[in-house]
């Protein structure tokens, strides 16, 4: 009877210990399946968030990068689409070198832009510091835009406005590296950015008036 005894209990240490090993290797593949699973989703999580922070830009058109010869057609396209005041703020502003050039399209557009009754203002720069070819340029440039009805203004010559801005109806900004000069519309290395942002577009608008205040 003992020895039957020590028998059956050693079967049944056995049946436990193959049972308790079945249940922590079924336990181990549950936890690995888990943390695979958990690992998932903070991937997904991520790659969403980051779809999502990105959107915004994309199918909005909240903001545009500008990049080298497409910045010249987005500015006419927010020209020819201006409602009710166009605001410029340009270091450079190239004209009459032919009426083809992308500068002259450019003035062009802001005329018709007058004459759809948009209230055009443009502030250019001038120097009191020898650069006498940035000065005649601007000047010419500016007569050929009061000949048309657009509101000229010149900074103080004591102080480089090296600005290349732009506020369309207080709403849209452009900004960025690019000069209206035909190298810098269309061969230069050139980025700026189209924003939609009335807050920033008044603001933007409000830093030009206080150039052409303090010029006064």
């Amino acid at each position: 009877m003992v020895s039957g005894f020590f028998m059956s209990t050693g079967a049944e240490k056995y049946y436990i210990i193959t049972t308790f090993r079945g249940v922590m290797i079924n336990f181990n593949l549950f936890k690995k399946n888990v943390v695979v699973t958990l690992f998932s989703l903070i991937i997904v999580s991520i790659m969403h968030s980051a779809f999502a922070a990105e959107k915004p830009i994309d199918a909005q058109c909240a903001a545009i990068i500008l990049t080298n010869e497409n910045y010249f057609p987005a500015l006419i396209k927010a020209i020819d689409e201006a409602q009710s005041e166009i605001f410029m703020s340009i270091f450079s502003f190239k004209t009459g070198v032919h009426k083809n050039s992308y500068p002259d399209r450019i003035a062009g557009h802001l005329a018709k832009a007058v004459k759809r009754g948009v209230a055009v203002t443009v502030l250019l720069e001038t120097s009191d510091r020898g650069d006498k070819e940035l000065n005649a340029q601007n000047r010419r440039t500016g007569k050929l835009l009061q000949d048309d009805g657009v509101n000229v203004y010149f900074d103080s010559p004591r102080t480089t406005t090296h600005t290349k801005l732009i506020v369309i109806d207080e709403r849209v900004v452009i900004l960025g590296s690019h000069n209206l000069t035909q190298s810098g519309l269309k061969y230069n290395n050139e980025i700026s950015i189209l924003i939609e942002r009335p807050d920033l577009a008044r603001r933007a608008r409000n830093y030009i008036l206080t150039i052409i205040q303090e010029a006064k």
